[in-house]
């Protein structure tokens, strides 16, 4: 199976040769957030991340940007980058699974934030739903914004540390 418009492979794209890199937090985002370091992180760095979060367990995008933060040392971790390459971990895990792969990277456990569903994973929020509702977690939708969520999630964060 073959990524979109690309002749790389999912797992070509995870397994890209890059090392993390600190870098100054953007002036553009300085204005907004401050100035100080910023990790680069690399797909295969945040798919290693995913396969800490254990059954029962779940991450947020920015609990696994703080984590690594904290690891590199830097004030923050690049939410661009960070978003990407989440997609590309979970866009492997499927490409393996369809190649007959039992022990997949279990990203449908890195929700949004607000405990929210994350429409632009294989599958889209069904799927993720469908994921978690087979480990156990309760799914919602909230009335305000639609969006399906899972409930108490933040009472299942993993800690890191």
């Amino acid at each position: 199976m073959k990524a979109g418009k690309s002749s790389k492979s999912w797992r070509e794209k995870l397994e890209k040769d890059m090392q993390p890199k600190i870098v100054a937090v953007p002036h553009k985002w300085a204005q907004r957030i401050g100035d100080g370091r910023m990790l680069v992180p690399t797909p295969l760095l945040i798919d290693k991340t995913i396969k800490k979060i254990p059954k029962g367990k779940l991450a947020t995008v920015n609990t696994i940007r703080d984590h690594l933060a904290t690891v590199f040392k830097a004030d923050m971790t690049c939410p661009l980058t960070t978003g990407i390459f989440l997609n590309i971990a979970a866009n492997t895990a499927e490409e393996d699974k369809a190649k007959g792969k039992k022990a997949i990277t279990p990203y449908w456990r890195v929700l949004k934030e607000k405990g929210n569903l994350n429409p632009k994973f294989p599958g889209g929020e069904a799927q993720q739903a469908k994921y978690l509702e087979q480990e156990g977690f309760e799914i919602q939708k909230t009335k305000a914004a639609g969006h399906f969520t899972v409930k108490d999630y933040d009472s299942k964060i993993v800690s890191f540390s």
